[in-house]
């Protein structure tokens, strides 16, 4: 700052003060919010001041702690000094890491934006929390940039509210890496309608849960949704579909549905050995019947949707064997031809 300000500031900037240099473990003395005033904000003020409109922040219902110290006067005279104060925050430094990692790695979001909400989330901590991630760098981008993303998100958000449905075109990703849309035999973009009811992260993808046709939900991934619109027609509703008359019981969906494919639920059953049984409650969870058949392996029983149980076997396929529905075993028998064909 170069003037000084008014003193109707002064409650604000001890707000600001506050919220960029304190937390649980590191507090400020009046003094020292003193200090910072004259050397911030050139505002030369008495503790008495900085008290009073510390105590109006409270008022106000911002949330500080401080300790009460006992002393005695020069006179003798014995009083009570507020002192150590810190601003109690929302999130904590390991919330807000936790946030900020999940940004700074997710698939879908373009570098620049990841950087853009990175830097919001350090808004909301104080310098100390800045000085700790400083030297997290922005991956590589990892996907095809669709720049739309965000408006993606907010229309569908809209439509869900709103009960409408949506037109989009839906991205290949070329050569080159970039975004295109699937198009007609006439080669003009293909365009979509359906009834958007959820979106939902998986496997660090964001994806729209929604109906196209039929009674069956299908599965988009919204960064690669592009050119969307809302549609004047009213979305169907969800529990007008068969098997969703009570709703959509998400974790239960997730689960029957890895990798997002869309498709009826099956029974599987499989052998798996007992040092892959975290891999099976990472993907599974509470859904896995397990029964232990001996001391090196166990039974599992899971709901699932038989095209992602298949590409899951493929991955784990070391530590399992499927045992049921004999269709998966044949086309997990096709695929290991197919494999020892091309790999000879």
């Amino acid at each position: 700052m170069y003037t000084s300000q008014p003193k109707k500031l002064l409650i604000i900037n001890i707000l600001d003060i506050l919220r960029r240099h304190t937390d649980e473990e590191h507090r400020l003395s009046q003094r020292e919010i003193k200090d910072l005033l004259a050397s911030e904000y050139q505002m030369e003020v008495d503790r008495k001041s900085i008290k009073r409109n510390l105590c109006n922040l409270m008022d106000f219902g911002y949330d500080l702690s401080y300790t009460e110290v006992e002393r005695t006067t020069p006179g003798g005279r014995k009083e009570t000094l507020m002192t150590d104060w810190y601003i109690n925050r929302e999130f904590d430094d390991s919330e807000l890491r936790l946030l900020v990692d999940s940004i700074l790695f997710s698939h879908q979001i373009p570098s620049r934006q990841r950087k853009e909400l990175i830097a919001k989330l350090e808004g909301l901590s104080n310098r100390y929390f800045k000085s700790r991630v400083g030297h997290v760098k922005s991956v590589p981008e990892v996907t095809a940039i669709n720049n739309q993303l965000f408006y993606s998100i907010s229309m569908l958000d809209e439509a869900i509210n709103k009960k409408k449905q949506v037109r989009f075109e839906y991205g290949n990703c070329n050569s080159k890496g970039k975004l295109k849309a699937r198009t007609n035999d006439d080669g003009l973009p293909r365009r979509y309608q359906v009834s958007p009811y959820q979106m939902v992260a998986a496997n660090g993808r964001y994806y729209l849960i929604c109906n196209r046709k039929g009674d069956s939900l299908n599965s988009f991934r919204v960064d690669r949704i592009i050119n969307i619109e809302l549609a004047e027609e009213l979305a169907r509703p969800l529990r007008s579909l068969v098997g969703y008359a009570g709703g959509l019981d998400l974790p239960k969906h997730m689960a029957e549905h890895l990798y997002m494919f869309a498709g009826s639920p099956v029974r599987v059953r499989f052998k798996v050995c007992q040092e892959a049984l975290n891999h099976v409650f990472d993907w599974f969870g509470s859904g896995a019947t397990v029964k232990e058949t001996d001391e090196e392996s166990a039974e599992v029983v899971v709901s699932v949707n038989e095209q992602a149980m298949r590409y899951w076997a493929l991955q784990f396929n070391e530590h399992i064997e499927i045992l049921e529905p004999a269709s998966l075993k044949e086309a997990l028998r096709a695929d290991g031809q197919k494999l020892a064909k091309k790999y000879g």
